[in-house]
C-alpha cells in the first residue's frame, strides 16, 4: 500500500492577497494525515473556524510528493 502523507497548517498572513505569514513562529500546525481526504475534512474544519478573519489561511502540502521527489534524485545520482 502507497502511503500518500500531507501535512495542514496554516496561520495570519500579511496580505490576504499573498502566502507571507505575519509570524512564521506562529503558524498552526494542524496535523499530518494519511490520505488527500482526510488532511482536506481538516483543512475545512480549520477554515470554517477561522471564517471570520480573512487573513488567516489554512493550506494542505503534499508530503509525498517531497518524498517521491527524494527518491527520484537519489535514483538518479545512483546512475550517474
Amino acid at each position: 500500500m502507497t502511503q500518500r502523507l500531507h501535512l495542514v497548517y496554516g496561520g495570519e498572513l500579511v496580505d490576504p492577497g499573498d502566502t507571507v505569514f505575519r509570524d512564521v513562529e506562529d503558524i498552526h500546525i494542524v496535523g499530518i494525515y494519511p490520505d488527500y481526504a482526510s488532511a482536506y475534512d481538516a483543512w475545512k474544519s480549520e477554515a470554517q473556524r477561522t471564517v471570520d478573519n480573512a487573513h488567516m489561511r489554512y493550506f494542505i502540502a503534499h508530503l509525498h510528493r517531497l518524498q517521491e521527489q527524494e527518491v527520484a534524485e537519489a535514483q538518479n545520482r545512483e546512475k550517474d
